[in-house]
């Protein structure tokens, strides 16, 4: 974190997004942040490392750490390292958010709860409000919420709804201290282009091949290079929606290689799909989205390996990037 310039009373806070997999942690952190900066799927267990989203509002800079599902099934060591990630996460910051849906709350909701650190401020997020057919049944429930727990504050939202994260911001900066800015006001996350390439990538992997892949699968960005414009070739569009890039100096072409690790032959057919078909529409969803995070051209090539047994070996875990 470097020396930035801040306005004269600003606040800055370091808030955790935690929660059981699949309440909607994700989609919340990119719709506070206002860009894709966490990947999202209806697949459990999606999103593996500690990301950060930053947004600056005003004089207040909310910096965000999503973090993921806590594990409380399949013991190996990828699962270890995520629950690693969950509590190193709560032990650093100023404010968690413990994310659920909105009128449930399970054994998983509850093991998360747990693990919330004694008088650290704590705000309950009811996610998926829209999926509630009446309101009035959640009176009941968010009480049985406060006799669980001495939170914060109760915000009941969906993270899909513009005005329902405007109104989060005004709730959390109150609990934020008052310090300098981490961050350039317009910074958005504390992670690499090459990082962001990976996760997009499987990203697209989960969303294609729905549950017939198990989760134990990864993304190793192999070769990022980055070329000088072509005029000729950037005269043509972008991906879907984006015009053909400008001709101006500096605007660097991505020529990115990564390959996708399964743990057994059978997910790798799965993965490349009936003539290449799957893996094809893979990289090619892969490649518009990352033209669309960096208004640049890309080519993609992806591979496809089989490492027996790495989601259980920490050697394997840390060489490709697992905290």
């Amino acid at each position: 974190m470097n020396d930035v310039q801040t306005p004269v009373n600003p606040r800055c806070g370091l808030i955790a997004i935690v929660g059981r997999p699949n309440v909607g942690k994700s989609t919340l952190l990119n719709a506070l942040v206002g860009q894709k900066v966490s990947i999202t799927s209806k697949k459990a267990q999606t999103t593996r490392h500690r990301i950060t989203g930053v947004r600056t509002r005003g004089e207040t800079q909310f910096v965000f750490v999503d973090t993921p599902g806590f594990q409380t099934r399949h013991g190996n060591a990828l699962n270890r390292n995520l629950n690693r990630t969950v509590t190193g996460a709560l032990a650093d910051v100023d404010l968690v958010l413990l994310v659920v849906e909105a009128g449930r709350f399970g054994l998983d909701d509850a093991k998360v709860l747990s693990l919330l650190p004694p008088g650290k401020p704590a705000v309950l997020v009811a996610n998926k409000l829209d999926a509630v057919h009446r309101r009035a049944d959640l009176l009941p429930w968010l009480k049985d919420m406060q006799e669980r727990h001495a939170f914060a504050e109760f915000v009941p939202l969906s993270a899909r709804k513009a005005a329902d994260v405007d109104r989060l911001y005004d709730i959390l900066s109150p609990y934020l201290p008052e310090q300098p800015w981490f961050f350039e006001e317009d910074a958005l996350t504390d992670r690499s282009e090459r990082f962001l390439a990976s996760e997009l990538i499987r990203e697209k992997l989960f969303r294609l091949t729905g549950d017939e892949l198990p989760y134990s699968c990864t993304v190793v960005i192999d070769r990022w290079e980055e070329e000088a414009p072509d005029p000729v070739a950037d005269s043509k569009p972008l991906a879907p929606g984006l015009p053909a890039l400008p001709a101006a100096p500096g605007a660097a072409r991505r020529r990115i290689a990564a390959t996708i690790v399964v743990e057994r032959e059978a997910h790798k057919g799965m993965v490349i799909g009936q003539g290449g078909e799957r893996l094809k529409r893979i990289g090619t969803e892969a490649r518009q989205e990352l033209e669309r995070l960096t208004e640049s051209r890309v080519f993609l090539e992806l591979f496809v390996k089989v490492r027996s047994g790495w989601a259980d070996s920490e050697e394997h875990l840390r060489s490709y990037g697992y905290e």
